[in-house]
């Protein structure tokens, strides 16, 4: 039962990882990640990781979700053709089968020299609220700070873009309008 659990989670994660980036909607993309975040708390769980799992659905397939909704609202879900670096549309795949291949032989070099070891000895309360506390204010703190302020920038980000795009979009618009001939009356 547990095979066949991962495996859907697994075919979750990854195909709500590849809808994020698939879709041309920023909404439906959205949405395929909380599938792939969903997904993800599924894998924890089966790690025997209830507390991270919990953490995964409450913070970022609820919070950070709820905020990532909310900013794609506030700037506008409509699909854009507009190429902000001329050339990403070829560039972006070389650049993410050059990450596939990188992340690969890291982790295939690391699974293959721990084919011969019986796994890590793990101390008593480790992945409890506590331990992990303990980590994420000590050990990692700096990480764990510095993706706060990357995602407070992101929400700052858009807010400033969706500003432009109202500054834009009168100006834009009356310079459309045809003025009235001199002799002509409303």
């Amino acid at each position: 039962m547990e095979a066949v659990l991962f495996f859907i989670a697994a075919i979750g994660a990854l195909g709500g990882a590849i809808g994020v980036i698939a879709m041309r909607n920023p909404f439906f993309s959205v949405l395929a990640l909380i599938v792939h975040l969903f997904s993800l708390a599924v894998l924890f769980l089966l790690l025997t990781s209830a507390f991270v799992a919990a953490a995964q659905v409450v913070v970022y397939a609820g919070a950070v979700m709820v905020l990532y909704v909310f900013v794609v609202a506030y700037v506008g879900g409509g699909e854009s053709a507009w190429e902000p670096i001329p050339g990403q549309r070829f560039l972006a795949p070389l650049l993410g089968i050059a990450i596939f291949v990188e992340l690969a032989v890291a982790v295939l070099g690391s699974a293959l020299k721990a084919l011969d070891t019986h796994g890590p000895d793990v101390p008593a309360g480790f992945g409890d609220p506590a331990g992990i506390g303990r980590l994420l204010l000590e050990k990692f703190l700096l990480p764990f700070e510095a993706s706060s302020i990357l995602l407070l920038l992101a929400a700052v980000g858009a807010v400033v873009l969706a500003g432009r795009l109202k500054e834009e979009s009168p100006a834009s618009a009356g310079a459309s309008v045809d003025a009235p001939s001199p002799g002509a009356t409303p």
